[in-house]
């Protein structure tokens, strides 16, 4: 099943969350984004302050999180901890019987 963008973003928040900073390369298999994909997610992330672009020597390129990131991502993490999603089954929907 495909995610949305907003899952998607979340993925990436996770995983900067989790080890921060990373190459664009580490966060691409971690959060099973393709790099055209994840590069146009991170420029709108790094636009929205949730994410910051760091250079360091040699024109290398890492991404970390920002405190805002990390509120944003516990806002996010709330509902699942007090309403958990479970997987739907396969089971049949109750009809309703008309009165007749």
């Amino acid at each position: 099943m495909r995610r949305s963008k907003l899952e998607t973003y979340i993925d990436i928040l996770n995983v900067l969350a989790q080890k921060r900073p990373l190459k664009l390369t580490h966060i691409m298999y971690k959060a099973n984004v393709n790099c055209s994909q994840l590069s146009e997610d991170l420029n709108f992330l790094i636009k929205q302050n949730l994410v910051q672009e760091i250079k360091l020597e040699k024109s290398r390129v890492v991404f970390a999180i920002t405190p805002h990131g990390i509120t944003v991502l516990k806002y996010f993490h709330q509902p699942t901890q007090v309403l958990p999603i479970t997987e739907e089954t396969s089971k049949p929907l109750p009809t309703q019987k008309t009165l007749t």
